[in-house]
């Protein structure tokens, strides 16, 4: 296989742009554009439904998956927690999305297999953030068993009784609080550094540090939009995984779609220094 690079024309940056790497930049974006994002988003999974489908029916398959495992090893109130915590992994199972609406957006062909490129670029540097995301994983999965633990004397309630102690009882509030305010803060720093760093390392030939990097820059210059941003993703995630985590068929794709073109819409590169890459595939 060979590397050859691709130019495509960026859109007219909305507003000044500063602080440059590797001619990277940020752009700054005064008004919720969620919708559009989406409505792109759409377009691609409509253009490729096999592509979106296949990477959908992954997430619903891996989901019952652990949700079989949890309950065998007797571990049903990781539930919610591991719910949770499929967001901070979301974004590295969404890379194959990323590159079909990358290979979309310059006009080529765009199949399930073309779809895997995005893996076998920057392998080395996906990995490593991938590991990143995995930390942050497993530290909310402690997070959580220790939450139950202090909150319910070292045990932790049985599947029977599960519901009414993580909502009803005297110390749920608090509980469910305490749960919210930690998972929430891991949430917001895994989504800062990855909100547009993946996608980068998808589409340039950056090194992993500076992409995130720019992904933090970009969330902090942008934060009230993307706190929007992220608030849709996670309103829309668990909608798909009301019954039986069938509709993350559909909502897995079209968020990862939306996601590139958010990438595209706040990130620069009209003079950038690296390269698009594209790994011809036969």
């Amino acid at each position: 296989m060979t590397d050859t690079t691709i130019e495509t024309p960026d859109k007219t940056p909305d507003a000044a742009i500063e602080n440059r790497i590797h001619g990277i930049g940020v752009r700054e974006i005064s008004t919720d554009q969620s919708g559009s994002w989406l409505e792109a988003g759409w377009r691609d999974f409509k253009r490729t439904p096999a592509i979106g489908l296949s990477y959908g029916a992954f997430c619903v398959l891996a989901g019952w998956l652990v949700v079989l495992s949890i309950f065998r090893t007797g571990q049903p109130y990781l539930t919610l927690p591991l719910a949770a915590g499929f967001m901070l992994l979301a974004p590295l199972v969404a890379v194959g999305l990323y590159e079909t609406s990358r290979r979309l957006e310059m006009g080529e062909n765009a199949t399930l297999w073309h779809s895997l490129n995005g893996f076998r670029r920057n392998p080395g540097q996906i990995g490593a953030i991938g590991v990143v995301l995995m930390l942050f994983f497993l530290a909310w999965t402690r997070i959580a068993m220790l939450l139950f633990a202090l909150f319910y004397n070292g045990t932790v309630p049985s599947l029977d009784v599960l519901v009414w102690e993580t909502f009803f009882s005297r110390d749920a509030i608090t509980f469910l609080i305490t749960g919210s305010i930690l998972g929430g803060a891991l949430a917001i720093i895994v989504f800062a550094i990855s909100v547009v760093s993946i996608p980068l390392l998808v589409d340039r030939d950056v090194d992993v540090i500076t992409a995130v990097i720019i992904s933090v820059s970009a969330f902090k210059k942008n934060w009230k939009v993307l706190i929007g941003w992220a608030a849709v993703i996670a309103i829309l995630s668990a909608c798909g995984m009301i019954a039986f985590m069938f509709g993350l068929a559909v909502i897995m794709p079209l968020l990862g779609y939306s996601s590139w073109h958010a990438y595209r819409g706040i990130i620069d590169t009209s003079q950038a220094d690296v390269a698009r890459l594209r790994r011809q595939v036969p």
